[in-house]
């Protein structure tokens, strides 16, 4: 979206106001899915932004829902249930009953746990329902090769459940694609065990590489779909000897939106300059700790109050009343002014649900879509007042 647009969504919905752009989503979509080629299908994140679940229902063949919450926002929406992948380390018998229930018909298993749980529930139900064994990478997620492996050797005792492949993701914003390719050499391997040692096909893979996302202005952002380029032959490769589906959701979402965020106070303190906006770390949340410390991209959008000046290094605060709440230490800005609107460039994945919304119970911030037919506000401001005190 250009200057002009977001100028006019700021001065007709106000800020703080997060904008995603359904139009630059469907491009990007397009492009990845002609990078990868028919053979390999998509599977969207919907942690990374639940806002987007419109336009990515009918641009992925899968949605991953990863809590029974997120399963609730796909059923309000009407997401066709057997487009749902269940999946999330915490799945009780009762969040279990409830996907089944619903029409989900694909989960993942993250422990022997999850293993017994779904199948007795698939029994409960008179069905046979289809099974992603998780591999872990060594962190909480998912379960060893050993257990995996017995599950699949003793998978008699499940009569409720047919276990059609394997899960595995290990780490988001990964720059070396060494690593994906070898874990795709490791899969490989794998699946081939699996047959040769318990007479075992996996039908499906689904794979999330975790690929790099550039949020920084150091970064060469020319083109932010270059890694999925390079890795494609291997993807293309790998889904010639099993269904296979990449699981993304940062490296789908990402460039797909913006922050809108107005100066409210500016000031020297100590020869330094210093700008108060109207939203602040409750609301941005790039890449965790990373906040303040690297620069993002800033579209500046100037209002009644500003004046062509010298470039100053600008400290950029929000409302927070804590030291912590500094975006950007230092960006060099000309002419900052109250009134000003800046535009948090490339935020469509994650910040909308993973600041700390409620600190300080800051209202949390509008939700406007921006698709063929124009804008439309999907979530008015929410008084965080309210939740932050009891009888609610």
């Amino acid at each position: 979206m250009d200057k002009m647009q977001l100028s006019g969504i700021a001065a007709r919905f106000g800020t703080p106001t997060f904008v995603f752009d359904e139009c630059a989503l469907t491009r990007r979509m397009k492009e990845i899915k002609a990078i990868v080629g028919e053979s390999v299908h998509l599977c969207y994140s919907i942690k990374a932004n639940p806002f987007l679940i419109p336009a990515m229902r009918q641009l992925t063949e899968l949605l991953e829902v990863c809590s029974p919450g997120e399963l609730i926002i796909c059923e309000d929406l009407g997401v066709d249930p057997g487009t749902i992948l269940f999946s999330g380390v915490n799945k009780t018998a009762a969040d279990i009953a409830h996907a089944m229930d619903a029409g989900v018909t694909r989960f993942t298993a993250e422990s022997p746990l999850h293993i017994d749980l779904l199948n007795r529930a698939a029994l409960e139900r008179g069905r046979v329902c289809p099974v992603l064994l998780r591999l872990t990478a060594g962190s909480q997620f998912g379960m060893d090769e050993q257990d995996l492996t017995d599950a699949i050797a003793n998978r008699a005792q499940y009569p409720g459940l047919r276990f059609e492949g394997i899960h595995f993701f290990s780490g988001t914003q990964r720059k070396k694609l060494k690593e994906q390719r070898d874990e795709l050499a490791m899969l490989a391997a794998l699946m081939d065990r699996l047959l040769d040692e318990h007479g075992f096909t996996a039908e499906r893979l689904e794979y999330g590489p975790g690929l790099y996302f550039p949020y920084f202005a150091h970064e060469d952002n020319s083109d932010t779909l270059s890694p999925l380029r390079e890795l494609a032959p291997d993807l293309r490769a790998m889904a010639q000897r099993v269904e296979l589906t990449v699981e993304m959701g940062r490296f789908f979402a990402s460039e797909c939106g913006t922050y809108l965020t107005t100066v409210v106070d500016t000031k020297l303190n100590c020869g330094h300059a210093y700008a108060i906006l109207d939203g602040g770390i409750h609301h941005v949340n790039y890449l965790g700790g990373n906040m303040g410390m690297r620069l993002p991209h800033i579209a500046h959008l100037p209002g009644p109050n500003h004046a062509e000046e010298t470039p100053l290094d600008w400290t950029l605060c929000g409302s927070l009343c804590t030291t912590a709440d500094v975006l950007v230490r230092k960006a060099p800005l000309c002419g900052l002014a109250r009134q000003d609107v800046l535009a948090f460039e490339n935020i469509g994945a994650y910040s909308v649900t993973e600041g700390p919304a409620l600190f300080l119970s800051r209202d949390m911030p509008r939700i406007v879509l921006h698709g063929p037919e124009g804008d439309r506000l999907v979530r008015d401001t929410i008084h965080a007042a309210k939740l932050n005190q009891g009888n609610v």
